[in-house]
């Protein structure tokens, strides 16, 4: 019951009997209370529906069409961690009764549903795929913090593992999904679309970041550069930046991992990664150069950071690069301190061990702006002032706002 499977949930309760499984009791309760952890349904979106949560796994028994959106994470050596779809698929398979169908929404490596999942289904439920039960695999598409492209807006991709389970999937998504269905002719096409639409935006955002470090030695603003190429109709809009999250940034290893096991080297894949992971290093560098060159005594500097979610409007802390560019400075031995209104702060302390502190006084000798809250956007020079003087360093990661700030004092990638 997270930002895929809640608000799923609450809208396929708009036609069906829903329940909604979590593990986290603390989650549940909460959802009992009609308010969402991760803040994107309004409490007034639960009401009139017909749905129940429950973090007891025997509630299960009831259902007869299930589906799957637990997160697929990548481990320390960047290898798939299959440990939270694998355990799902496990506990469906205690309660899995003939008829029944498993739709998988999690995004993993084509094949991965019938060689990892299937296998699990058949041996702890003792049925025979398609025989017994059919599989289904239709890829979230939810975007977290965007109140425009809303899970019923944005069109569906369904695939099923016979026609008959292809038919009741996509019937089941189409009335709900104002947006329409694709069907795709198999499980793995649906499971390879959904890591390239996020392979497709990493390599395009890779290619904005190689060429803002590029314009960077050049002494060029890279946005100013991209407006004007923008100036041509078949231009396509990027932009330099942190590729962190759970998607972005992790997806594409699934591929990555998968193409090394079938003995192909993926090697744009590969750099497109090994680029997008260096820029926190890159933003620390040229901080570190322009504070050097301003005379600033290294073990003195205090560096303010705003934002540390993992994009904008949202509260979600998981894979965030502006935590590892905090480390990065803090490791060079800077003073640093964070603010973000919209995380949790003892959840930022408990994963990165990082304070936040939105109520602050002092002044700081640079201030990064990470992540672009909307209460953060219209800000102006004389509000960053406030925690800061003339000489005060602002490092705009987005690049947006340098019309905002004297350019004696404005950095961007």
């Amino acid at each position: 019951m997270g930002y895929v499977g809640l608000p799923l949930a609450v809208h396929m309760a708009e036609k069906f009997k829903v329940v909604g499984f979590d593990l986290n009791e603390n989650k549940v309760m909460q959802l009992i209370q009609h308010k969402d952890p991760c803040e994107e349904l309004a409490e007034e979106e639960f009401k009139g529906k017909d749905i129940s949560f429950s973090s007891n796994e025997e509630i299960l028994k009831e259902a007869k069409f299930y589906i799957v959106a637990v997160p697929t994470p990548i481990d320390d050596l960047k290898k798939p961690n299959l440990g939270p779809i694998k355990s799902a698929t496990a506990t469906i398979a205690k309660y899995l009764k003939k008829g029944d169908t498993v739709v998988f929404e999690s995004t993993v490596f084509p094949g991965c549903t019938e060689e990892v999942c299937v296998p699990i289904l058949e041996r702890i439920s003792r049925l025979k795929f398609n025989e017994d039960f059919t599989v289904g695999y239709s890829p979230e598409r939810i975007n977290p913090g965007d109140k425009e492209h809303t899970f019923t807006k944005i069109q569906k991709i369904v695939s099923g593992s016979t026609e008959e389970a292809l038919e009741l999937i996509a019937n089941v998504y189409s009335t709900v999904v104002v947006a329409g269905v694709h069907k795709a002719p198999s499980l793995k096409v649906a499971e390879a679309a959904k890591i390239v639409e996020n392979i497709q935006r990493d390599v395009n955002i890779g290619l904005m970041n190689e060429l803002s470090k590029i314009f960077s030695v050049l002494e060029i603003n890279t946005k100013e550069v991209l407006q004007a190429a923008g100036t041509k109709w078949n231009f396509h809009n990027y932009f330099p930046g942190l590729v962190g999250g759970h998607c972005i940034g992790v997806d594409p290893y699934y591929l990555i991992n998968k193409a090394r096991e079938m003995k192909y080297a993926p090697k744009l894949l590969e750099q497109v990664r090994h680029v997008n992971e260096s820029m926190t290093q890159h933003i620390v560098e040229r901080l570190d150069r322009r504070l050097y060159a301003k005379k600033f005594r290294k073990n003195n500097v205090s560096v303010l950071v705003k934002g540390i979610a993992f994009k904008e409007n949202v509260n979600d802390i998981r894979n965030s690069k502006t935590a590892e560019l905090c480390q990065e400075l803090m490791n060079k031995g800077y003073n640093v301190v964070v603010q973000d209104y919209m995380v949790d702060p003892k959840e930022v302390k408990r994963h990165y061990g990082i304070e936040v502190k939105n109520t602050l006084k002092g002044e700081f000798d640079a201030i990064i702006l990470a992540v672009d809250h909307e209460d953060y956007k219209h800000l102006s020079y004389y509000d960053y002032l406030k925690n800061g003087n003339q000489e005060t360093v602002i490092f705009d990661v987005k690049g947006d706002k340098k019309d905002k700030f004297p350019s004696e004092v404005y950095m961007s990638l």
